[in-house]
């Protein structure tokens, strides 16, 4: 009989444990029981999130899955509380290193692109909205992403109101070594933000507010091709959304943070693949 050819769920979770291996040790603590590994539990954390489903039907979906289990390792399933415990105990730099490892999947340009989205909060229950007095609806996510692939590179979440010229410098000096040319619509025109970027050796291309003509003959002498290609970070933005579904959960907003950063490196994954 023929062999069945590998499908897209199958190779992701290939990648995706070849990265956890990469980034996090086999178990959190020496006194652990070692029944399961940090990497299984970063992989089938990152298929929840791929799937859009819950802990439960997750699992319940992997009892069909033989092969995906071969892949994990997996000789039985964990209880969906040991998946949640595993959430909470994974810190946001965790899944920071693994979304970097992620973004050298595919072959990025240097070229890289800067813009935010609003991202709506999900409660499953109104009730416990009101009772914990949540009043924060959104949360601000600005993506650093390469032009060429669609690769995300870095992310930044808050639920503040901060202005888009306040978070680019974090982004800068976290990644110098991925980005070659930086593109930022006029919400990104400011002084320090291209000093900044020059003394990293990267190259501004960001619009100015036209309060003068100087101002605008300056847009005008821009590469309109190459600054063109800022508009694939919007791009990435709509296809977390569309694709992902309403993943951003969690009822606590820093584990939020998780959630969107899980899913920009599925997002990288499935582009490599």
């Amino acid at each position: 009989m023929k062999a069945l050819p590998k499908s897209q769920i199958l190779r992701f979770t290939e990648k995706a444990i070849h990265l956890a291996r990469r980034a996090v040790s086999r178990y959190s603590s020496k006194f652990s029981k070692h029944r399961y590994t940090l990497p299984q539990h970063v992989v089938l954390l990152c298929l929840k999130v791929r799937k859009n489903t819950t802990y439960r039907g997750l699992l319940d979906e992997l009892i069909e899955m033989p092969r995906i289990r071969r892949v994990l390792g997996l000789a039985e399933l964990p209880t969906p509380s040991t998946l949640c415990k595993a959430f909470n105990r994974l810190d946001m730099a965790v899944w920071r290193v693994i979304l970097t490892l992620s973004a050298s999947l595919p072959p990025t340009s240097g070229v890289v692109s800067v813009d935010a989205s609003g991202f709506d909060r999900s409660h499953a229950s109104k009730h416990y909205t009101k009772r914990a007095e949540l009043t924060i609806q959104q949360l601000k996510v600005t993506l650093l992403v390469d032009t060429k692939v669609n690769a995300i590179l870095d992310l930044h979440v808050t639920t503040t109101r901060k202005h888009d010229s306040q978070i680019a410098p974090s982004l800068i000096k976290r990644n110098p070594e991925d980005i070659g040319i930086l593109l930022g619509d006029k919400g990104y025109d400011d002084q320090k933000i291209r000093q900044l970027a020059r003394q990293y050796e990267v190259r501004p291309l960001i619009k100015h507010r036209e309060f003068t003509s100087l101002h605008k003959a300056w847009n005008a002498r821009l590469d309109t091709d190459l600054y063109g290609q800022r508009s694939q970070s919007e791009t990435v933005n709509s296809t977390l959304k569309r694709k992902y579904g309403a993943f951003v959960r969690s009822r606590r907003w820093w584990k939020q943070f998780r959630e969107l950063t899980i899913a920009c490196l599925i997002h990288n994954v499935d582009r490599s693949l």
